[in-house]
């Protein structure tokens, strides 16, 4: 079974040690993602905008890798606040509200980068 590596360009997979996401037989595996925009690289101050941008960045991946955001069966989300869940669910019910994969919100106390809210982790199947 062959094994693809899925690159969005950025210098910090390379150093990190990491594939944006990596396509396994009927499987993609896309990393955590965090919010920053796909286009400036600047990231947003809201919760709900970074993860926005969050699932931009995935489903990119995700074509690229050749599924959709249909093909979905798994979501993790990470928020350094619980009060920010609101707003990761209200965009999460707005892309995902009729595939409806298996998910799961966590609390940290941090990311990465200060600036970070929000991470998310997709897992898709081809059907």
């Amino acid at each position: 079974m062959t094994r693809r590596l899925i690159s969005s360009g950025s210098p910090f997979e390379k150093i990190a040690g990491y594939s944006r996401a990596v396509v396994q037989g009927d499987f993609a595996f896309v990393a955590g993602t965090t919010g920053y925009d796909p286009v400036t690289k600047a990231m947003p101050d809201d919760a709900g905008e970074q993860t926005r941008n969050c699932f931009k960045v995935i489903e990119t991946a995700l074509k690229e890798a050749g599924f959709s955001l249909n093909d979905t069966v798994r979501a993790t989300y990470y928020v350094t606040d619980i009060k920010d869940a609101d707003a990761v669910f209200a965009v999460c019910g707005e892309l995902l509200s009729d595939i409806r994969p298996a998910a799961s919100l966590i609390a940290v106390s941090a990311l990465y980068k200060p600036e970070m809210k929000v991470e998310v982790e997709i897992t898709a199947m081809r059907g």
